[in-house]
C-alpha cells in the first residue's frame, strides 16, 4: 500500500532520483508524501506534502543519500505531520514504514513517560522514538534493530535510515521490500518496478531478515544477528513503458492495451498453460483464491472449469481462506490469483496452506513478488505495469488463462484459442466504438445506484463489472445473479433504475431475459449487452457470440463505462479516492 523508496550512491541527484522512485509507485495509491535526503553539508532535509506528488520537484543541492514514502492513512488522519519519514527527537534517525505497529498504544505510552515527544497521530512514529531509546545503551546498530523486532507486534516493514553515517537498516516482516545494486549504487523499494529502471539485481527479503545497507555494501542478518550470504536475483523482464503516451489516463492506456494482451496468451502460452492444466488433474482437489477483482476471477474460473472441462474447483475469498483450511490435504492445490503477488491476505493464507503441505500455483503479474516466491509453480500474467488502481488488463489476463487452462484439461485448447481470439476482436471494435460508452456514461452519471445482472459465468462478470464503476466513479453499483432478484433485490427497482444485463445467447438466455421483463415491468431502464437484440431492452449493446469467452468483451464494456463515468463526474479514474493498487496491510 505505501510505497517506499531509497537511494546511497554517487548521483548527487539524490532528491531528483527519490521523488522519481516515488512517481514509479503511485500506482499504489497514497494520500501524501515525504522525503529525508542527507545534504552534502550534513543537514539533514524533510519535506512532506498531503495529496499527490504531481509535478512537485523538491529544492535543487547536492545529496547522494535519502529515503522517500508515499503514505495510506491508517493511523492518524491525512495531514503533513502523520507523513513519513518520521524522526526521533534527536533528528538524528529517520524512519519509513509500511504495515501497523498492533502495540504502539503501549509502547508510545511508556516513551511518553520516558520524555519522549511525539509529532503525529501515527503508530509508525514510535518506531523513531523506540530506536531512539535502545540506542541510547545499546551502539551496535544491528542489535538495535534485533531489539525493536522483538518490541514491536504486526506485519512490518521498516527501513530506519541514519543519516550520520549514511547508512540503513532493513527488517520486514509481512510487509515487501527489495533492495537493488547497481554501480556503486544501492535501491530500496517496496516494489522491484520502481528498481528495474535503474538495475536488475536485486534481492527480496525474505520475512524475519534484516538488512545493513552502507557505503561499504550490503550485509544480510538472520533474527538472531548472524551474517548470512546474500544471494541475488537477476530480473528477467525489462522495464516497461510506464508513461500514458498519447492517452489521458493510464485506465484507458491499460483498457485499450487488453486485445494485444490477450493475444498473446492465447498464441504464446500453451506450454504454461499445459503446466498448469497437469498439476490441477493430478491435484487431491484445487481451490482458487483471489481478493477483490481476482476474486472475481477466481469465481469465474469455477464456472469455466465446471462448463468446459466438468471439473469441480473450489473458490473463496482470499481474506477468507485461512478460514477454510481444515479440509485442505498434502496433496490439495492452491490455485492463488494476484496481479501484485503480495496481497497480504493472499499470503497469509497460502502460508497457512503450505504448512499443511498443500501445493500452491499462483498466477501473478510480478516475477519476484512473494507470492511468486512462495510457490511451487508459477504463472506470469505478461500484462505488463499495470498503473491505474482499479484493475483491468489484469483481470481479463486471469480470465484468459483461467479459460484456456479449462480448455485444455478438456483436451479442447484449440477450439478455446479460437474462441478468445473471437473475443479478442470483439473487444477491439468495442474500443474502436467506445464513443457509444461515452454517450451512455453522460446519460447515467447522475445515477444514485445501478444494478448488473447475469447469470452462470456472466454473474461472475457483473460482480466485477459492479466492482469496476463504484471503485472509479463512486456510484453504488451492485451485482446480482440474475435468479435472486425475488430474493430481495427486486425491492430497490423503481422507476428509472438503470439495470445493466450480461444476456449472451447460452443456455441462461431466456431465464436472464425474463429477469429483464420482471425489472422493465416495476420501470427501470434495462440495457441488455447480448449479441440478440430485444424489446424489453431500453438500451441495447452488441457483444458477438464468443461462446464462454463472451464473459471478457462484457467486462470490457464495464471497465469504458466506469472509466466515462468518472470523466463525466470530473473524477481521476487512475486515482480513486481511498483506494490502493496493492493492499499490504490488513
Amino acid at each position: 500500500m505505501c510505497g517506499i523508496f531509497g537511494y546511497l550512491g554517487s548521483n548527487q541527484q539524490a532528491g531528483s532520483l527519490i521523488l522519481d522512485g516515488l512517481k514509479t509507485l503511485e500506482y499504489r495509491g497514497y494520500d501524501s508524501w515525504g522525503v529525508a535526503i542527507k545534504k552534502n553539508d550534513g543537514s539533514l532535509y524533510i519535506e512532506k506534502h498531503i495529496g499527490k506528488i504531481g509535478s512537485a520537484s523538491l529544492p535543487s543541492f547536492p545529496a547522494h543519500v535519502g529515503i522517500g514514502h508515499t503514505r495510506w492513512a491508517t493511523h492518524g488522519g491525512v495531514r503533513n505531520e502523520n507523513a513519513h519519514p518520521h524522526t526521533d527527537c534527536t533528528k538524528k534517525i529517520a524512519i519509513v514504514h509500511n504495515g501497523i505497529v498492533e502495540n504502539f498504544e503501549t509502547i508510545k505510552s511508556d516513551l511518553n513517560k520516558k520524555g519522549h515527544t511525539f509529532k503525529s497521530e501515527t503508530d509508525s512514529e514510535v518506531i523513531a522514538h523506540l530506536i531512539e531509546e535502545i540506542y541510547k545503551t545499546e551502539p551496535n546498530k544491528v542489535k538495535v534493530m534485533q531489539k525493536l523486532r522483538s518490541h514491536i507486534t504486526g506485519l512490518n516493514a521498516v527501513i530506519t535510515f541514519f543519516p550520520e553515517d549514511e547508512s540503513f537498516y532493513i527488517i520486514k516482516n509481512g510487509s515487501p521490500i527489495v533492495i537493488g545494486e547497481g554501480d556503486n549504487e544501492f535501491y530500496i523499494a517496496s516494489d522491484a518496478s520502481a528498481i528495474i529502471p535503474h538495475t536488475k539485481k536485486v534481492y527480496f527479503l525474505e520475512d524475519n531478515e534484516m538488512v545493513e545497507l552502507s557505503k561499504k555494501g550490503v550485509s544480510l542478518f538472520d533474527t538472531k544477528g548472524v551474517h548470512q550470504n546474500i544471494t541475488y536475483t537477476t530480473l528477467t523482464y525489462a522495464a516497461e513503458s510506464t508513461e500514458k503516451g498519447s492517452f489521458d489516463h493510464f485506465m484507458l492506456k491499460e483498457i485499450s492495451e487488453q486485445p494485444k494482451i490477450l493475444r498473446n496468451i492465447g498464441e504464446t502460452q500453451k506450454t504454461e498453460i499445459k503446466k498448469a492444466a497437469d498439476e490441477i488433474s493430478s491435484s487431491y482437489g484445487t481451490y482458487l483464491i483471489g481478493c477483490g477483482t481476482a476474486s472475481y476471477a477466481c469465481l469465474a474460473g469455477t464456472y469455466l472449469f465446471s462448463k468446459i472441462a466438468h471439473r469441480h474447483v473450489n473458490f473463496a475469498i482470499g481474506s477468507e481462506f485461512s478460514y477454510l483450511l481444515d479440509f485442505l490435504k498434502e496433496n490439495s492445490l492452491v490455485f492463488a490469483l494476484s496481479q501484485s503477488g503480495e496481497t497480504i491476505d493472499i499470503i497469509s493464507s497460502v502460508k497457512k496452506a503450505k504448512e499443511k503441505k498443500a501445493q500452491l500455483l499462483s498466477l501473478t503479474n510480478s516475477q519476484g513478488s512473494s507470492l511468486y516466491r512462495m510457490s511451487d509453480h508459477n504463472l506470469l500474467l505478461h500484462a505488463g505495469p499495470e498503473k491505474a488502481v482499479a484493475s483491468t488488463k489484469a483481470y481479463t489476463a486471469k480470465i484468459s488463462f483461467l479459460y484456456l487452462i479449462a480448455h485444455q484439461l478438456a483436451g479442447t485448447f484449440e477450439k478455446g484459442k479460437i474462441n478468445l481470439l473471437k473475443a479478442v476482436d470483439e473487444i477491439s471494435q468495442i474500443i474502436q466504438n467506445k464513443s457509444s460508452i461515452q454517450s451512455l456514461a453522460a446519460k447515467m452519471k447522475d445515477y444514485k445506484s445501478i444494478f448488473i445482472l447475469g447469470r452462470g459465468v456472466s454473474y461472475a462478470a457483473a460482480l466485477e463489472s459492479a466492482l469496476k464503476i463504484k471503485e472509479v466513479s463512486y456510484i453504488h453499483a451492485e451485482g446480482f445473479a440474475a435468479g435472486e432478484l425475488k430474493h430481495g433485490v427486486i425491492a430497490l427497482i423503481e422507476k428509472g433504475t438503470p439495470v445493466i444485463l450480461f444476456n449472451p445467447e447460452d443456455e441462461t438466455y431466456e431465464d436472464t431475459l425474463s429477469a429483464a421483463h420482471e425489472v422493465s415491468a416495476r420501470g427501470a431502464h434495462v440495457i441488455g449487452v447480448s449479441s440478440k437484440n430485444d424489446k424489453v431492452y431500453d438500451t441495447f449493446i452488441e457483444v458477438k457470440n464468443c461462446g464462454n469467452a463472451t464473459i471478457i468483451p462484457n467486462v470490457v464494456i464495464a471497465q469504458l463505462l466506469g472509466y466515462f463515468l468518472a470523466l463525466a463526474k470530473g473524477l481521476d479514474p487512475d486515482k480513486p479516492r481511498n483506494l490502493a493498487k496493492s493492499v499490504t496491510v490488513k
